[in-house]
C-alpha cells in the first residue's frame, strides 16, 4: 500500500468486538502460581507470599548504594516549591538525574544501566516522588512503561543494543497509546501504520503523552492494516521524536503534577524503520498490557510514599495544635485519623513490597497482584491524603506559598490531594481495574464454564462445556466448605504478644466466602455477569483488602523475624486488618443490598432529559468548543514545543 494513501477514519467497533480486541491481547495461559488468583478461587495460598522474599545480597547492597546517593541529590538539588511554582522541573535537575544513572535504574548493566530488581527501583521512586511527585512521574514513565521495558520483554537483541544504552544515561522515553476519542477501549486506535517498502508510514494524534513534550524516542502503538504479507492490527513502534512530521502541538496542564511533561503528539507521513517495530504486528496491546503488569507497580511506590508523609505531618501537627486544652491528636475524631494513616501507609508498603519482590523473583504470575496493588494504593492514598487536610483544617486548604509567606510552615497539603488525584485514573482507572482484575478473577470459570454463557455458541458446544463444568464444580465447590481458617490453631506462627492469627484465619474464610459469592452470582446472571460492573467492583475491593491483609501480616512477620520494628510491626499490622475488616464486612453487604437498578433507571431519565429541570439555576462557566478535539490525521499547523533535555 503506497504511504499515501490516506489513513482510514476511526474503525467503528461494537461492544462485542472490543471485548474480542481485548480478550485476545491478555495473557491466556496461568504457567506460574498466582496468589492473588488462588484468593479468589477461595484457596488461601500462604505458601506463596510466605516467609516473605527478600532480594539477594548483592541486590539490596547495590541498592542501598543508589539509595544513598539519590536522597543526597534530592536533598540538595531538588526544590519542590520551585517545581510547583513554575510548573517544570529544571533542566539542570534533569540533567543531574541522568549523570546519577536514575533513568537507567531497570536496565541492564551491561547496557550501561544500574541494574535494579522491582524492589529497590520502587524504593527510589518512593524517596524521588517525595521530593517532587513530577520527578517521580518523569523516571516512572520513561522506564516502567517507555521503550525499556517493552525493549525489555519484546525486543530484539539489535533494538536492546541500539536503544537501552541511550535510554540509561541520555535519552527520555516516552508511552504513546491514548487517543483525543480513544481512552480505555483500544479497539476504537485511530493511528495507522501504513507498510511501504521497509517502512511504516505512521498517521494519527496521541493524546497524554506523559513526558512526551521532553522525550527523545517514544513507543507508539499504531495500527497496521491487513494487506498481503502483512497481518496487521495494533503494533508497537519505537519512534524517534526528532523524525521529520512528529510534532508535539500542546503541554498540557492539570490540577495537579504541574511538572509533568505531558502533551500532544501529531505524527504526519512519519517515517519508521521496520526494524523499530517492536514485536510482531498485531502484538501491540499484548506488549502493553504486559508491560503494565510490572509497569504499574510503580504507582504504588508514589502511594507509599505519599502515606509516609501524611503520617509525619499529621504526628508533627497533630502533637503541636491543642484545641480544648490538648493537642488534637487526642481528640478521638482526629485519632482515629491518624490511626487509619498509619495503618493504611504499613499496609501500602507491605503490599508494594510484596509485590515488587514477587515480580524481581519471577516465580508467580502477578498480573492480578500488580493490578490490586495499583486499584488499592491510589484509592488508599487519596484518602490519606484527604485526611491529611482535614486533620489540618483550614492549614489543610491554603497553599504552602500562602503559609510560607504569612510566617508558617510551608506544608503543601492540598497540593499533595491534587497530585495523587490523576492515580485513579492513569495506567487504568479505578473502574478499569475492576473489571480487567474481576476477568482475571474469573478466568478459572470462563475457561470451563464460558461457552454456557456464551449466546454465540451452539448447542454442541454448550453440551461440551456443561459436562467440563461439571467435573470442575464437582471437586471445587466442596472444597469452599471448610478450611484452616475455621482451625483455632492454624497459622500460630503469627501469634506473639500482638495475635495476627485470628486475621489470617478470616482472610482463608473469607476467600472462600468471595469465591462462593462470585459462584452464585454467575449461576444467577450468567452471560449478563459482564454488565453487573457494580457487583463486580466490589468482588475484586473485597480481594483487595484480603490481599493487603495478608501482605502485611507477612511483613509484620518479617521484620519481628529481622529484630526491625516487629512489635510495631504487628501492632500496625493487627490495627490495620480490624480496620480491613470493617470494609469487607460493608463490601459483602453490599454486594446484594444496593441502588444498582434504581442507578441504572436514574441514568437513563438524566441522558433523556428527564430531570433536566433540575440543572435550572446556575450558569455553566465551562468554554465553547467540541468535548472531543479534532484528531484527523494530516499535518501540523501549530509550533511544535518539543523540548528536548541535552
Amino acid at each position: 500500500m503506497s504511504a499515501s494513501t490516506t489513513p482510514s477514519s476511526r474503525p467503528a467497533v461494537t461492544e462485542r468486538e472490543a471485548r474480542e480486541v481485548a480478550e485476545a491481547a491478555r495473557e491466556q495461559h496461568w504457567r506460574k502460581p498466582s496468589f492473588a488468583k488462588e484468593l479468589f478461587l477461595g484457596r488461601f495460598r500462604l505458601d506463596l507470599i510466605h516467609p516473605h522474599p527478600l532480594p539477594d545480597d548483592e541486590a539490596a547492597q547495590r541498592g542501598e548504594e543508589f539509595l544513598a546517593k539519590l536522597r543526597d541529590f534530592v536533598e540538595t538539588k531538588v526544590d519542590a516549591a520551585l517545581i510547583e511554582r513554575e510548573a517544570r522541573i529544571p533542566d539542570e535537575v534533569i540533567d543531574g538525574l541522568k549523570e546519577l544513572g536514575a533513568f537507567g535504574m531497570k536496565i541492564d548493566t551491561k547496557y550501561g544501566g544500574l541494574g535494579l530488581g522491582q524492589v529497590y527501583y520502587n524504593k527510589a521512586l518512593t524517596l524521588a516522588g517525595s521530593a517532587s511527585p513530577a520527578i517521580g512521574v518523569l523516571l516512572s514513565a520513561h522506564q516502567s512503561i517507555g521503550v525499556p521495558q517493552p525493549l525489555k520483554l519484546f525486543g530484539t537483541q539489535e533494538q536492546r543494543e541500539r536503544f537501552l544504552p541511550r535510554c540509561a544515561r541520555t535519552d527520555i522515553s516516552a508511552f504513546l497509546l491514548t487517543e483525543p476519542d480513544v481512552g480505555s477501549d483500544p479497539a476504537r486506535l485511530a493511528t495507522t501504520a501504513i507498510p511501504d517498502g521497509d517502512d511504516y508510514v505512521l498517521d494519527g494524534v496521541k493524546l497524554w503523552t506523559t513526558n512526551g513534550v521532553v522525550a527523545d524516542l517514544l513507543v507508539v502503538m499504531a495500527r497496521v492494516p491487513k494487506s498481503e504479507g502483512h497481518r496487521g492490527g495494533i503494533t508497537a513502534f519505537v519512534v524517534e521524536t526528532n523524525a521529520p512530521g512528529v510534532t508535539v502541538e500542546n503541554r498540557n496542564a492539570f490540577m495537579g503534577l504541574r511538572g509533568i511533561e505531558n502533551g500532544v503528539t501529531r505524527f504526519h507521513q512519519v517515517r519508521v524503520p521496520a526494524a523499530d517495530r517492536v514485536g510482531e504486528e498485531g502484538q501491540g496491546l499484548k506488549i502493553a498490557l504486559t508491560t503494565l503488569n510490572t509497569g504499574r507497580l510503580s504507582l504504588p511506590a508514589s502511594c507509599v510514599a505519599a502515606g509516609k508523609w501524611c503520617l509525619k505531618i499529621a504526628r508533627e501537627w497533630s502533637a503541636a495544635r491543642e484545641q480544648w486544652g490538648k493537642p488534637v491528636a487526642h481528640h478521638e475524631a482526629v485519632g482515629s485519623k491518624i490511626s487509619f494513616i498509619a495503618a493504611t501507609t504499613f499496609a501500602l508498603e507491605a503490599v508494594t513490597d510484596l509485590a515488587s519482590q514477587m515480580a524481581d523473583e519471577d516465580r508467580n504470575d502477578i498480573r492480578i497482584e500488580g493490578a490490586l496493588a495499583k486499584l488499592y494504593a491510589s484509592e488508599m492514598a487519596w484518602t490519606m491524603a484527604d485526611e491529611l487536610v482535614q486533620i489540618r483544617g483550614g492549614r489543610g486548604f491554603e497553599t504552602a506559598e500562602s503559609l510560607r509567606a504569612r510566617g508558617e510552615r510551608a506544608v503543601p497539603a492540598e497540593q499533595l490531594l491534587r497530585d495523587l488525584r490523576i492515580n485513579r485514573i492513569f495506567e487504568g482507572s479505578t473502574e478499569i481495574m475492576h473489571l480487567l482484575i474481576a476477568r482475571e478473577a474469573v478466568d478459572a470459570h470462563l475457561s470451563v464454564a464460558g461457552d454456557l454463557i456464551d449466546p454465540e455458541k451452539s448447542l454442541g458446544d454448550k453440551a461440551r462445556a456443561g459436562a467440563n463444568a461439571g467435573v470442575f464444580y464437582a471437586k471445587w465447590l466442596p472444597k469452599l466448605v471448610a478450611g484452616p481458617g475455621q482451625l483455632p490453631a492454624s497459622y500460630g506462627e503469627f501469634k506473639h504478644e500482638v495475635d495476627l492469627s485470628g486475621h489470617l484465619r478470616y482472610v482463608e474464610r473469607t476467600a472462600r466466602k468471595l469465591a462462593r459469592s462470585t459462584f452464585y452470582a454467575m449461576s444467577r446472571w450468567q452471560g449478563r455477569m459482564e454488565s453487573k460492573q457494580g457487583f463486580l467492583g466490589r468482588i475484586v475491593d473485597i480481594g483487595a483488602e484480603l490481599f493487603a491483609m495478608s501482605a502485611s501480616c507477612v511483613r509484620a512477620e518479617l521484620l519481628r523475624g529481622q529484630g526491625d520494628h516487629g512489635r510495631e510491626a504487628y501492632q500496625l499490622a493487627d490495627i490495620f486488618c480490624r480496620q480491613a475488616r470493617i470494609r469487607v464486612e460493608e463490601l459483602f453487604t453490599r454486594l446484594w443490598t444496593n441502588t444498582d437498578d434504581v442507578d441504572r433507571k436514574v441514568v437513563k431519565g438524566v441522558l433523556s432529559g428527564t430531570y433536566e429541570w433540575l440543572e435550572q439555576g446556575i450558569v455553566d462557566p465551562s468554554g465553547d468548543g467540541p468535548w472531543i478535539a479534532d484528531a484527523t490525521p494530516g499535518p501540523s499547523r501549530r509550533e511544535n514545543v518539543h523540548r528536548p533535555i541535552r
